[in-house]
């Protein structure tokens, strides 16, 4: 089980490919782990130095209280392995990681992909009424540290998506997609703070001048749903997806096309 030693935490992480092959470093979502890649990895490895890691609060690592940079640790890991530079891809929670990384040390990215990447800094999106509604319900499991309901809601607002119904979505994926976000329960404990950038994202996407790639699963919150407009219309010659059969999770609800629409972009950009 390899980990990194940081300041304040053990970063559980995992390799795939030949080291010299260009590197890939896939950062998770907040209602997932790096198990949340495992689909669409075989795909990747052949060609690719695949790195993904846990996020602090998630999955196998581990992590003392207290504030911490996100940037500073993927940093580190790629440190770690040698890897000068890595295209980037980040979900959600881990898409604003990817982006924050980005824009402070561009040096460090040779290409940015956002699925359904989250954005520092962003106002917040009104939410419709069923949104509203299963925010609420969230929100008094918080409030009442049930922590494996929250988990479940979590799933429903984004993984299977505000507007279908569960019974409309693949059993096996809802699922893999509880079991990811269950397991996170186990860290409801922790209470690692992450130093935002500053200045953030919001209002700095035209700084970036590297390959892009933005996609969104059709199904998604309406939060996410801005976050790709945002990304898709600010990002210098940024292409985009929009994948028409899942919500929040394409890389393990639709494994083939995100990995497909990756491998193809990658291919374009010599990545």
């Amino acid at each position: 089980m390899p980990t990194l030693d940081v300041a304040g935490a053990s970063l559980y992480y995992e390799t795939h490919g030949h080291v010299s092959a260009p590197a890939l470093l896939l950062i998770h979502a907040g209602v997932a782990s790096l198990r949340m890649w495992d689909p669409i990895v075989p795909s990747l490895e052949g060609d690719h130095h695949v790195i993904r890691y846990d996020t602090r609060g998630f999955g196998g690592t581990r992590t003392a209280d207290g504030p911490y940079s996100d940037r500073d640790d993927a940093r580190a890991l790629l440190d770690h392995l040698g890897v000068a530079e890595a295209t980037v891809v980040g979900a959600s929670r881990g898409g604003r990681i990817a982006l924050d990384l980005a824009l402070e040390t561009p040096e460090r990215v040779s290409g940015l992909v956002l699925a359904a990447g989250a954005i520092g800094g962003f106002p917040e999106v009104p939410l419709t009424e069923a949104e509203q509604s299963l925010s609420d319900r969230m929100d008094e499991a918080e409030a009442a540290a049930d922590w494996l309901r929250l988990a479940d809601l979590e799933v429903g607002f984004w993984c299977v998506g505000p507007a279908r119904a569960a019974a409309a979505v693949d059993p096996e994926f809802v699922r893999l997609a509880s079991e990811l976000n269950r397991a996170n329960a186990a860290h409801a404990a922790e209470q690692p703070v992450p130093a935002p950038l500053d200045p953030p994202a919001y209002g700095r996407l035209g700084e970036l001048d590297f390959p892009a790639l933005v996609t969104v699963g059709a199904h998604d919150a309406s939060p996410a749903l801005r976050w790709f407009e945002y990304a898709r219309d600010g990002i210098p010659g940024a292409e985009h997806e929009i994948f028409a059969g899942s919500a929040h999770l394409p890389s393990l609800e639709q494994p083939a096309e995100f990995a497909a629409r990756l491998r193809e972009w990658l291919g374009l950009h010599g990545l």
